[in-house]
């Protein structure tokens, strides 16, 4: 093997071992997870309340990133959506809600535990506070609190763990 086809192949390779590193500092996603949240937020739960269904579903944690969605069903026709992403910054964690039909906002968390994770935003409209409070293995409350016109108000989500839909 002559020197040029060497060092090609020593550039074909390490092109390809250094193809997946992100620029973590331009990147939040980039896996740098020191401190995972609660493994208890991943699957499926559900609040069922007459005609009004809603939906939460999360991804298990991976690349230091947990993906959700939500969707809102009232009396057989979409009510609402939202996209969830759930990353780590090196303040801590950061919960970014993309709501149908409002602009992205962003909370930073501001205490985890076991059996809790409370995200904070005072800048924002409503709310300014979301939380999610385990209530044994297969219930949990989430909860969205703050200001709207000056005065106080709190959203409670009662929800229960259900089985993930199937693909297919």
């Amino acid at each position: 093997m002559s020197c040029r086809s060497s060092l090609a192949l020593a550039l074909l390779v390490l092109s390809a071992c250094t193809s997946g590193l992100r620029d973590e500092a331009a990147d939040p996603l980039a896996e740098r997870a020191t401190v995972e949240p609660p493994l208890w937020l991943a699957g499926c739960w559900e609040l069922s309340a007459g005609e009004l269904i809603i939906e939460e579903q999360w991804m298990r944690v991976r690349g230091g990133t947990m993906l959700g969605m939500s969707r809102t069903v009232r009396g057989g026709r979409l009510a609402g959506y939202e996209l969830l992403l759930l990353y780590e910054e090196e303040s801590g964690w950061v919960y970014e809600a993309h709501p149908s039909g409002q602009p992205m906002a962003s909370f930073r968390s501001s205490a985890i535990t076991d059996t809790s994770m409370v995200f904070s935003n005072p800048d924002h409209d409503f709310p300014q506070t979301i939380s999610y409070f385990r209530i044994g293995s297969d219930s949990l409350l989430g909860r969205i609190a703050g200001e709207r016109g000056e005065q106080l108000r709190q959203v409670d989500f009662p929800y229960r763990r259900v089985p993930c839909p199937e693909s297919g």
